[in-house]
C-alpha cells in the first residue's frame, strides 16, 4: 500500500517546542533542523500535506488570531520558498478538551477531507510529538509516527518512533519500515 497523505503536528515536529508556554509571535517561532528539508523530501512522496496543530494559547488569550495566522504565513513563506505547498494549515484555539476540533478528536482531518475529499484516513500517516496525536490518527485509521525519544517503550498507539521529521523521511528509504507501511 502507498501512503498518499501526510499530517503533520506543528509545535515539536516542523518547529521547537517552548515547554510550558506557546510559540506566541514570529519571533517565538524556531524551524527544528532539517524539517524543511524533510518537508520538501516528504512533498514529493505525499500527493497531500496538512499541517494540524491545537493552539490552545489563543483560547486562553496569551496570543491572539492575529499573531497565530501572522506565525502561520510566515511559517508558510519559509515553506514556499523552499520549493514546497502544504495544502493547508488546521489549528484548533479551543481550550475544552470535549472540542470536536481539539486533538485527540478527529475534527481537523474531517475538516481537510471536507476541503480534499479524496483523502483517505487508511492511506494517511500522521507525524506528532504526542499522544494526543497518536490517539488522533488511531482514532481515524491512520498509521502513527512518534517524533521525540519519550515513548521509546512499547505504545500500541505508535507505529514509528523517530527523533525528527528528517529521520523519518530519511526512514522512509531504507527496509526500516517495510513491514509496517507497505
Amino acid at each position: 500500500m502507498r501512503y498518499r497523505f501526510l499530517f503533520l503536528d506543528r509545535d515539536g515536529v516542523i518547529n521547537k517546542k517552548i515547554e510550558n508556554d506557546y510559540v506566541r509571535t514570529w519571533q517565538n517561532f524556531e524551524f527544528i533542523t532539517g524539517s524543511l528539508e524533510a518537508i520538501r523530501g516528504l512533498r514529493g512522496l505525499f500527493d497531500r500535506i496538512f499541517i494540524v496543530t491545537n493552539q490552545r494559547g489563543v483560547g486562553k488569550g496569551v496570543m491572539t488570531e492575529l499573531h497565530l495566522k501572522d506565525i502561520h504565513d510566515r511559517m508558510l513563506r519559509q515553506i514556499t520558498e523552499s520549493a514546497v505547498n502544504i495544502d493547508g494549515i488546521y489549528s484548533c484555539v479551543d481550550i475544552f478538551e470535549e472540542s470536536s476540533c481539539r486533538k485527540p478528536n478527529t475534527g481537523m482531518a474531517l475538516l481537510a477531507q471536507r476541503d480534499f475529499p479524496e483523502v483517505d484516513f487508511s492511506m494517511s500517516i500522521v507525524v506528532g510529538d504526542s499522544i494526543t496525536d497518536m490517539e488522533f490518527g488511531k482514532r481515524l485509521g491512520m498509521k502513527t509516527v512518534f517524533i521525540g525519544t519519550k515513548y521509546r517503550i512499547s505504545n500500541e498507539l505508535i507505529d514509528i518512533v523517530e527523533g525528527s521529521l528528517f529521520d523519518f523521511y530519511l526512514g522512509l528509504f531504507n527496509d526500516r519500515y517495510k513491514n509496517l507501511l507497505y
